[in-house]
């Protein structure tokens, strides 16, 4: 099992949902975060003052996932994502050592 986390721009997340549901990952974890990677930022003007804003807003998405299915989630991601702009995002892959469902005491890959 894998878990597979991606940071996004924040409106691209519904693509990104729809397309993960094409390749059928059943259930995403969805948080907003801010960060920067090559972006460094941006200056932006309110009411005559210049501020700097060091962290961008972002979306993270958490989808554990079976191995056979990380690719293709992988790449559902990266195509529903992309816009071709620096910002893009990002994603980890880590190695899921155990899943349980609270509600069943299901564990392992049926978790999921």
């Amino acid at each position: 099992m894998k878990l597979v986390s991606a940071v996004i721009k924040p409106f691209k997340l519904d693509d990104v949902r729809e397309a993960l549901s094409e390749v059928g990952a059943q259930g995403i974890t969805v948080t907003e975060v801010k960060g920067f990677g090559r972006q460094k930022g941006h200056t932006e003007l309110y009411r005559g003052a210049e501020y700097i804003v060091d962290f961008l807003p972002k979306i993270k998405i958490e989808v554990g996932v079976s191995d056979d299915l990380t690719e293709r989630v992988i790449e559902a991601i990266t195509r529903a994502a992309n816009t071709g702009k620096v910002g893009d995002g990002k994603i980890f892959v880590y190695d899921l050592e155990s899943a349980v469902r609270i509600r069943t005491g299901e564990s392992g890959p049926e978790a999921l």
